[in-house]
């Protein structure tokens, strides 16, 4: 048999696995129950496979283009025709349809768009494999073996911990031993995107702080031996004087936690880190400003920033990138109580800022705000902070793509440039000072956590942010809008999204390329 590298997609419970390595090829021999991906470009006239299909046709006399001829109209994109008994070493072979050959950048959708098509195309026949109940199967490279096993295990992934009837579990396998690095590299991205799908997904009673802080620390730990990791107490919280953390988390009896991470892979440890901040609220009832009942059960997603910052880093470090990292999650509950915010409380952020709560439902800020100001600590190279914010984001760009506000043209560039590979997409917002006039003036205090009009939400939350930070190169991602997946994109199924972790790691990756623009 050829080399080739597995990945188990079952159950990725939340206690005590997450999404696995790739394992090594079976020992046993599985082709009777086994399934095959192939890829078919979008032609006028003749059929044209991939290089993999055109061996596989070659293989079996020319029967699979035959069949493809008389079986129907050509294959449009994302859609599959299956074909069965065709070889003795597949019970099956699905073919997927990849568009137009070559399509290269859509400077309008600001995407590859052939890696897209491959990613949506081999999800779409994985999936046809598992309804078959096939427990293997392997797949076409279709020219770009990363992407096409993005599309397999992203494509796979169902959160099922909880449920008695579990779709089959099933072995991913290249199909061939062109691209191996390629594809276990796309192996490692998706992993990464499905580690804070499941921690999204997770039940806030489940996914506590605690339980986030542990989970995050195990993984890191398990892929490398360059890591520390730091689970800060409500002690060490109040010893940081982090009162506007404190003030979200006082509501709730879950306790809070301060979770530091660090990767040093770069081979200078003096080398500045870039560091990463992410919203960790497990669960967010909106406080006394409660929120509307209907969809609140998605808020055990609330703590998205957190989930996609630290996988990415879990994600570069098993990769192995040369570069320090550092991530920072605040984590804790904001719900009801007599303890606590009250609309109208006061309370004074580490940095000595006092902040004025007219709404406790904008509880995001107050404990990055914190969080933000302790990253300058490390000098950093560079601040990127992710946050589900605010709804506003929601309504400004939907599901299509992450608001980005920054302060950084280059690092706007490296942000964007990692989007257009990965499909996973970032859009600029503006950072007037228009946004933080709304915010600075406040009755009681130095600033307010909403703006004074009821527009520009998402704008006035960043202004919000920008107040605690003086570091030359910071972004604030407001992932809101991409933090669950309904349909929009069809190699996710629908649940919460894990968005935009991919984009976050061929982020990192670009800048551990890249010495001098930042």
């Amino acid at each position: 048999m050829q080399w080739a590298s597995y990945v188990l997609l079952s159950l990725l419970p939340l206690c005590p696995a997450f999404p696995t390595e790739a394992e090594e090829p079976c020992a046993v021999n599985c082709s009777a129950r086994k399934g095959l991906v192939l890829g078919v470009y979008a032609t006028e006239k003749d059929v044209q496979l991939t290089k993999a299909g055109d061996a596989f046709n070659q293989a079996i006399s020319g029967k699979l283009k035959e069949l493809l001829s008389i079986s129907g109209p050509p294959l449009k994109k994302g859609k599959t025709r299956t074909f069965h008994a065709l070889h003795q070493d597949f019970s099956s072979v699905v073919v997927v349809g990849l568009g137009k050959k070559g399509a290269g950048l859509n400077e309008q959708e600001n995407w590859d768009e052939d890696k897209e098509n491959i990613r949506a195309a081999i999800a779409a026949g994985c999936r046809q494999v598992q309804d078959l109940e096939f427990p293997y199967v392997e797949v076409d490279p279709c020219g770009d073996p990363q992407a096409a096993a993005e599309g397999a295990i992203l494509g796979l992934y169902e959160y099922n911990e909880f449920k008695q009837k579990k779709k089959t579990a099933i072995e991913v396998q290249l199909h061939g031993s062109d691209g191996a690095e390629a594809w276990q590299k796309g192996v490692i991205y998706a992993q990464g995107q499905n580690l804070a799908r499941t921690l999204m997904e997770g039940p806030a009673n489940y996914v506590t702080p605690t339980r986030f802080a542990a989970v995050i620390g195990e993984k890191l730990k398990s892929v490398s031996s360059n890591v520390t990791v730091h689970i800060r107490d409500q002690a060490w919280i109040e010893a940081q004087e982090m009162q506007s953390f404190l003030s979200v988390a006082k509501g709730s009896d879950e306790p809070p936690v301060f979770l530091e991470i660090h990767y040093r892979g770069s081979s200078d440890p003096q080398e500045p880190p870039l560091v990463f901040v992410g919203k960790g609220i497990t669960f967010d009832s909106g406080g006394i400003s409660i929120k509307p009942s209907s969809g609140m059960d998605a808020m055990r997603a609330d703590m998205g920033g957190a989930a996609t910052i630290s996988s990415a880093i879990v994600t570069a470090a098993q990769l192995k990138i040369p570069i320090n990292l550092i991530g920072l999650a605040p984590l804790c509950e904001n719900l009801p109580s007599g303890k606590a915010n009250k609309p109208g409380d006061v309370v004074r952020a580490k940095s000595g800022k006092t902040i004025q709560i007219d709404n406790t439902d904008a509880e995001g800020r107050l404990i990055l705000a914190d969080a933000l100001y302790y990253a300058h600590s490390f000098n950093p190279r560079a601040i990127v902070d992710a946050a589900t914010l605010t709804g506003a984001m929601i309504t400004a760009l939907g599901s299509a793509a992450t608001g980005v506000f920054t302060n950084s043209k280059q690092l706007w560039d490296q942000l964007f440039e990692a989007s257009v590979v990965t499909g996973d997409r970032v859009w600029r917002m503006p950072l007037y000072e228009h946004y933080t006039k709304q915010v600075t003036d406040a009755q009681l205090a130095d600033l307010n956590n909403i703006g004074k009009s009821k527009s520009g939400g998402a704008c006035t939350a960043a202004a919000f942010l920008k107040e605690f930070v003086t570091a030359p190169h910071w972004a604030h991602l407001d992932i809101a809008g991409v933090m669950e997946n309904m349909d929009e994109v069809p190699y996710l199924r629908k649940g919460m999204a894990g968005r935009p972790t991919r984009t976050l790691v061929e982020f990192i990756t670009r800048l551990s390329q890249d010495k001098k623009s930042i």
